[in-house]
C-alpha cells in the first residue's frame, strides 16, 4: 500500500516546473533583480547572472559559487532566482562562440560592478580583435594611463564577465598568459582555440 505522504510528495519534475513558473512570475512583476543559470562550456560549467539591464556576471567553477552569489546580493540585489529564460541569448551566443561560429558577443551588459579606470580598461578589452593578444602595458596605454600596468592587470583580474569581455586576450610582456579567473589552463585553451579558428578563417578567405 502506498504511503499517502509519498503519494503527495512532488516529483523533481513538478518542482522544476514550479520553479520556472515562480521565476517567470517574478520576472513579469519586476521582482526578479538577478536571474541566474548554468551553461556548459569546454572550459567547464559557467555560472551566468543577468539583471534586466544585461549580463552582470560570468563565473567559472574555479570561483566559489556561494561567494559569487553573496557578492551579487550585496553589490546588486539579494533578489536572486534561477531563471534561465532571461539568459537564453547569452547561452546561445556562448554556444556559437565555442563552436567557432562567433568571434564577438552582442548581449547587453550591466557594467555596475566596475567603475573608474577598471571600467575604462575593461571597455578597451572589447577592442582587441579575436585571435590576437596585447600586453598589460599596451592595455594601460590604451586606457589612458601608460604607467598603470598593475592597475590594468587588476582590471583584467576583476573583469566580472570574462570570455564575453575578452580579458583572456591580454598577456604579459614575455608572452606568458598571466592570471585568469578561470585558471591559467582555461586561458591557454581559449587563446589556442581563438588562434586556431582565426587562422582557419584567414586561410578560407585567401583566394
Amino acid at each position: 500500500m502506498t504511503d499517502i505522504r509519498t503519494a503527495l510528495e512532488p516529483s523533481p519534475a513538478d518542482l522544476d516546473r514550479l520553479s520556472h513558473r515562480l521565476a517567470e512570475a517574478a520576472d513579469a512583476s519586476g521582482e526578479l533583480d538577478i536571474a541566474i543559470c548554468e551553461a556548459d562550456s569546454p572550459v567547464g560549467p559557467l555560472l551566468l547572472a543577468a539583471t534586466p539591464v544585461g549580463l552582470v556576471r560570468l563565473a567559472f567553477t574555479t570561483e566559489d559559487t556561494e561567494s559569487v552569489l553573496a557578492d551579487l546580493a550585496v553589490r546588486v540585489s539579494p533578489r536572486i532566482l534561477r531563471a534561465p529564460r532571461r539568459l537564453d541569448r547569452t547561452r546561445k551566443e556562448l554556444e556559437e562562440y565555442f563552436a567557432g561560429r562567433r568571434t564577438g558577443f552582442a548581449v547587453p551588459l550591466d557594467r555596475r560592478l566596475s567603475s573608474g579606470f577598471r571600467d575604462e580598461a575593461q571597455r578597451q578589452l572589447l577592442e582587441i580583435p579575436y585571435g590576437t593578444t596585447i600586453t598589460y602595458a599596451a592595455l594601460a596605454a590604451r586606457s589612458g594611463r601608460p604607467t598603470a600596468v598593475r592597475a590594468a592587470a587588476g582590471a583584467c583580474a576583476a573583469n566580472p564577465v570574462p570570455i564575453v569581455v575578452p580579458c583572456h586576450r591580454v598577456v604579459r610582456t614575455d608572452g606568458s598568459p598571466g592570471g585568469y579567473r578561470g585558471g591559467v589552463d582555461a586561458k591557454r585553451w581559449i587563446l589556442a582555440f581563438e588562434e586556431a579558428h582565426a587562422r582557419r578563417s584567414e586561410v578560407a578567405s585567401t583566394p
